[in-house]
């Protein structure tokens, strides 16, 4: 993103979790805050392009984006399962879990982890909308190039001997090798029983031809809004380095494997297409 605007990617993603709730049924995320954090313009665009919205492209698109929070928010019931009490949103962007959670403040912490700039927007969008601010959240604005994660966490009280998860959506490809390692290594670090959350790209020479074109068309586009794709795994290489990290559980998430786990038997069309984009947990 470039320094001192919000991401523009934030907002697209959250268009799109919004267009889920008008358009789709049933619902793979319920989130009766993602239209009303956008406010009353960007819903009555929503309503005026619905039939732009409802082409398979934009279908296929709309249907990852609301499937990795789903996937996050379904890890993350596992994980206070298994103990955790913070709940880490990293590159939280207009996300929402927050202000529709439901778990009690005893039971579970959130941070929201995000650039400086995409944050003080959000907390205007909270404002604007009337929605208001759990004291089960606290912000931690981080500006990774030139603060790491765990100082902006200590800095919002975060505890390092509490079990957490993170969840790490629409961010990795952005980033660069030596930055992604470095938050990884610092989830690894967290007591027994936390885990991860993220999705990632694959590279470009791993698609079809058709996939190659749609990479094409997406790159050129997330470049000219100043986030650049800059980070790309095979699935194998990916794991196999999770490991070495001393991660646990690891599971890997395709497009077979998530039209299997959430679109199955829909009536709608609403599925996931192509080979770009990946799912993937850790436990540590």
């Amino acid at each position: 993103m470039r320094d001192a605007r919000p991401s523009t990617t934030a907002q697209r993603v959250a268009m799109r979790r919004a267009a889920h709730q008008i358009l789709d049924s049933p619902r793979v995320l319920d989130d009766p805050i993602a239209l009303p954090i956008l406010g009353p313009e960007a819903a009555a665009q929503l309503e005026s392009e619905r039939g732009k919205l409802d082409i398979p492209v934009a279908r296929y698109f709309r249907a990852f984006m609301v499937v990795r929070s789903r996937y996050a928010e379904d890890e993350l019931a596992r994980s206070i399962g298994r103990g955790a009490i913070q709940y880490v949103i990293l590159g939280a962007g207009l996300d929402t879990f927050a202000y529709r959670n439901p778990y009690a403040e005893s039971v579970l912490r959130v941070f929201e982890v995000d650039h400086p700039a995409t944050q003080a927007w959000k907390l205007q969008r909270l404002a604007a909308a009337g929605i208001a601010i759990p004291p089960s959240v606290t912000f931690a604005p981080v500006d990774f190039e030139r603060q790491s994660l765990s100082d902006g966490l200590a800095r919002a009280n975060f505890r390092r001997d509490a079990v957490t998860f993170f969840s790490w959506l629409g961010v990795t490809p952005y980033l660069t090798r030596e930055a992604m390692t470095a938050t990884l290594a610092f989830v690894a670090s967290m007591p027994k029983g936390s885990g991860v959350v993220f999705d990632y790209a694959v590279p470009r020479s791993s698609l079809s031809f058709l996939g190659r074109l749609a990479f094409d068309r997406l790159a050129s586009r997330v470049a000219s809004a100043g986030e650049p794709f800059q980070l790309f795994f095979e699935p194998g290489a990916l794991a196999t380095q999770l490991r070495s990290m001393d991660f646990q559980s690891i599971e890997d998430l395709g497009t077979d494997q998530i039209n299997a786990r959430y679109f199955k038997d829909r009536t709608d069309k609403l599925r996931v297409r192509g080979q770009l984009g990946r799912l993937m947990s850790a436990s540590v």
